[in-house]
């Protein structure tokens, strides 16, 4: 059997779905509970194979709830199960150690088998919250490629973006021509681009030049 506890306080969703949760075969809701801070001491105390968390509630919010839940027990697997979808609740939810993230608007079958896909270790997330953590990390990824170039290696790409050529480069800077293929050469691997062309095209789309 899987142990769950559920913590939200709308009392109808609760009710609702631990109903359906402890008519499976497999699943079993051992406690429930209507605020944050109730829901802390339920688990720390019950130890369940998974929590369901909603968070926005009285007393203490899901988010903090989680945390303080991770911190005293890091094995602990929970599950958002939630309205909001917005940036403040869903990386803040992730960060603080949820393992899944599901809206209320899901079927409860739906619940069910995230309840189950997360007691065997998977990761369960709302298509929309997969979509929001792919475009953080894609975004995060390219603002800190062109973020790890140092000044001088600004300077080279800004001036490449001109059309300078190495020696032309070397020149302007007073610096030896194999210093500034170093230059281009690191430029070009902390960008993860091939040649200088893709490097000028990478300036260009980040506005690092006009």
């Amino acid at each position: 059997m899987i142990n769950v506890i559920f913590i939200d306080d709308h009392e109808m969703v609760r009710i609702g779905v631990s109903a359906y949760l402890s008519a499976q075969a497999d699943i079993q809701v051992i406690g429930e509970a209507d605020d944050g801070a109730t829901g802390v001491k339920m688990a720390l105390e019950l130890r369940p194979d998974i929590i369901l968390m909603d968070l926005v509630m009285k007393e203490m919010d899901g988010i903090e709830a989680t945390r303080l839940i991770i911190e005293q027990w890091p094995e602990a697997k929970i599950i958002i199960v939630t309205s909001f979808l917005d940036d403040e609740k869903v990386y803040p939810a992730l960060e603080a150690g949820a393992t899944s993230y599901m809206l209320k608007t899901s079927k409860a079958s739906e619940i069910a088998n995230a309840v189950r896909s997360t007691f065997h270790g998977q990761i369960v997330l709302e298509p929309e919250v997969t979509g929001k953590m792919m475009a953080k990390m894609r975004k995060k990824s390219e603002t800190a490629a062109h973020e790890s170039l140092t000044n001088r290696e600004m300077e080279i790409l800004l001036l490449m973006a001109q059309g300078k050529a190495n020696q032309e480069i070397a020149d302007e800077l007073f610096i030896a021509l194999k210093t500034a293929k170093v230059h281009v050469s690191s430029i070009l691997s902390k960008l993860g681009v091939q040649d200088r062309t893709q490097a000028v095209i990478y300036a260009f789309k980040h506005s690092l030049v006009e």
